[in-house]
């Protein structure tokens, strides 16, 4: 499946990013030949119906929407407890209690018939799955509806896995994404392959097309991933700095800084594994010995309080500023510009 096959005219995808891509960027990138992205994941379904709307209403051409297929997390009361009891000095510090208690704060596309509904009925042009993949009727559903389907996977397990159910196009996520890992189970570990390698290994072994996702920046690495058979390249953290992009002005000017130049992969913030620009959260809350992590979406209930909290003290340093191994290259640019400057980049670099 070629570019022209998903209706864009350059092989540059800009990544959803929860919370960070919005219907403008999406909309930008798509009107500029690339696929525009946007995640509903983060939000209820009336209101990711209401961000599908207003990106259609932004572009003509073909646009992804991605939700998360993570297994919902259980609730476990004396680990919460524990790890609130942790997380105290931290909310002391900004003058505020920790939270009595936190719930998941993240639907899952495993189970939140709300989004499926939307999705049916909207009819967005592609959908994108992380995390997981959802159960089979959904695929097929989905499939059905005329939708083209990506899921991302980091392993060549999880390719076929993706493959076997009817995927149409598999994003090859390598360890220097930015953002959640898209291990489909984290407690059996994460090999942490690299992005060329996977792409490498993953065109060899499916029969679908792939998108390489991880540490891209520039037209270089794209036609780094080009050459290896990805049939396009997935980028996120280069999009950050659009003035399209919902990223606050401390993220930023995090971005901006020398703080891009070390990323690291940690669970303390979210729950689940996600790299990100290095900061007290990381190092002080997720130093050795700390207490064990509530699930996915539940500790990210008191992580975002404790974020907002440090935000109201004009403290970013608690912030998620998630980004790839590759965010010292960020640019700031309108998503327009910097499509143009990709793929010119990009047919620099081929030939």
């Amino acid at each position: 499946m070629s570019c022209a096959a998903l209706g864009i005219d350059y092989p540059i995808i800009q990544a959803p990013m929860a919370g960070t891509a919005t219907p403008a960027l999406a909309a930008a990138v798509s009107n500029a030949g690339g696929l525009g992205s946007i995640s509903i994941a983060a939000v209820q379904a009336e209101a990711g119906r209401q961000m599908i709307r207003d990106t259609r209403a932004g572009t003509r051409k073909p646009f992804n929407i991605n939700v998360f297929c993570h297994q919902p997390s259980v609730a476990e009361a004396a680990k919460e407890q524990a790890w609130l009891a942790y997380l105290q000095p931290y909310f002391a510090e900004f003058g505020v209690p920790a939270p009595d208690s936190i719930r998941d704060i993240y639907c899952s596309f495993q189970n939140d018939e709300g989004q499926l509904e939307v999705l049916l009925e909207e009819r967005p042009p592609i959908v994108s799955f992380h995390l997981g993949l959802p159960a089979q009727e959904r695929i097929d559903a989905l499939k059905k509806a005329g939708i083209t389907l990506l899921a991302s996977a980091t392993t060549l397990e999880e390719g076929l896995l993706a493959q076997d159910a009817g995927i149409d196009i598999v994003v090859a996520q390598g360890i220097e994404a930015g953002g959640h890992r898209g291990v489909f189970e984290p407690q059996r570990g994460d090999q942490g392959i690299g992005t060329l390698a996977l792409v490498r290994v993953l065109v060899k072994h499916l029969s679908r097309p792939v998108i390489a996702a991880g540490g891209i920046m520039d037209g270089a690495g794209i036609a780094a991933a080009m050459a290896l058979g990805a049939s396009a390249a997935q980028l996120g953290t280069a999009f950050i700095l659009c003035p399209e992009s919902a990223a606050n002005e401390a993220y930023r000017q995090m971005l901006s800084s020398e703080r891009a130049w070390v990323t690291q992969v940690t669970t303390v913030i979210s729950g689940r594994p996600a790299r990100g620009i290095v900061n007290r959260f990381m190092a002080e809350v997720g130093a050795p010995g700390h207490p064990a992590v509530p699930g996915f979406g539940i500790a990210y209930d008191a992580g975002k309080q404790l974020i907002a909290a440090g935000g109201k003290a004009g403290n970013a340093e608690f912030a998620a500023h998630w980004a790839g191994q590759g965010a010292a290259l960020a640019r700031a640019m309108p998503a327009a510009e910097l499509v143009a400057v990709l793929q010119r980049e990009y047919l620099a670099a081929r030939a």
